[in-house]
């Protein structure tokens, strides 16, 4: 929980908001849960989520129903304040961002964009079973730092370290 009591409000951006960011929105709900309030974005989103994130996020018992593509904007709105905002695609770590309520910490978590796969079914799944397993490991060390104990310097030093692929590095003290 914030310090203000209720739960971290997450945003995952991606530039399609129909694979990276969706997937990782479903994670930190199930893993987060009661801590964390996840969703997810995009600055020019699909409008739908790829069938392959929904079928993988099915086999792995997600709940998938409110799952949708949306805009970033959205999020820029008043409405509840961002504690943090992931990028998860390089495009989207590039783009200029709207001004997000709350201020919220920001990092740059990219993952390789299973939605470009291309090969056999057994090839694209395994794309997003990578890009499932990338995220699900960050967001497990992001879940389990020591929020109380960290002050927002180390805090955003440990999410920077876990976009870098440093999990173990952040989930030290």
């Amino acid at each position: 929980m914030s310090t203000s009591g209720r739960p971290y409000t997450v945003l995952f951006l991606c530039t399609g908001n129909s694979a990276r960011s969706i997937l990782a929105e479903a994670i930190l709900n199930r893993v987060g849960a009661g801590k964390f309030r996840a969703y997810s974005a995009g600055s020019q989103p699909k409008g739908e989520v790829n069938p392959h994130a929904l079928h993988l996020l099915e086999q792995l018992n997600h709940k998938i129903g409110d799952l949708r593509s949306k805009s970033w904007n959205e999020f820029a709105q008043p409405g509840p304040a961002l504690d943090f905002v992931f990028t998860v695609c390089d495009n989207a770590a590039g783009e200029v961002c709207p001004i997000w309520p709350g201020q919220p910490m920001t990092a740059h978590w990219g993952v390789p964009d299973p939605a470009a796969a291309t090969g056999s079914d057994a090839e694209i799944a395994q794309a997003f079973a990578d890009a499932y397993g990338r995220l699900s490991n960050r967001i497990s060390a992001f879940v389990n730092l020591p929020f109380a104990a960290l002050d927002k310097l180390s805090l955003q030093r440990r999410v920077d370290e876990i976009g870098r692929g440093g999990a173990d590095v952040a989930r030290s003290t």
